[in-house]
């Protein structure tokens, strides 16, 4: 029997394949839907946290800002508050490249979720919140052992 992070890694790889073999009609990667999902979340958001938010180090990252940048999609700025870093911008001119994708991922999610009720959907919801929030708090502690 798997264990449950098993489990859970399984159902993101399986999802993430699945939605590859859609968005590539439209020239998106993972690597590339990915970063603009979360652009989406944050616009704006410092280069390096966005990386860690992704799951990736900072070079695989700083190619795909390269590839996303030269067909102006994003734009990396100077950060305010730190001369070293750069934050990363949704250019206007990706808004219709995102509607499609967006399509495609509702439909994507749509169709992973059928059979799944209101109430079902919504402790789903809470759950993962949860777990989310208890691997926040133990990456922090991480965070602050390898500081120390």
């Amino acid at each position: 029997m798997k264990t449950l992070g098993m489990a859970l890694a399984s159902l993101v790889r399986q999802w993430r394949l699945i939605n590859d073999e859609r968005l590539r009609p439209i020239g998106l990667t993972q690597s590339r839907w990915i970063t603009l999902t979360h652009l989406q979340q944050e616009n704006g958001i410092q280069q390096h946290r966005l990386a860690r938010s992704i799951g990736v180090e900072s070079p695989s990252l700083v190619r795909t800002l390269d590839g996303l940048e030269q067909l102006g999609l994003v734009e990396r700025r100077p950060c305010a508050n730190d001369r070293r870093s750069k934050t990363v911008h949704l250019s206007p001119a990706v808004a219709p490249l995102l509607s499609e994708m967006d399509a495609v991922l509702a439909h994507t999610r749509q169709q992973v979720l059928d059979g799944l009720s209101e109430a079902e959907l919504a402790e789903l919801e809470r759950m993962v919140n949860h777990i989310g929030g208890n691997l926040r708090r133990m990456s922090e502690q991480l965070s602050d052992k390898e500081r120390n």
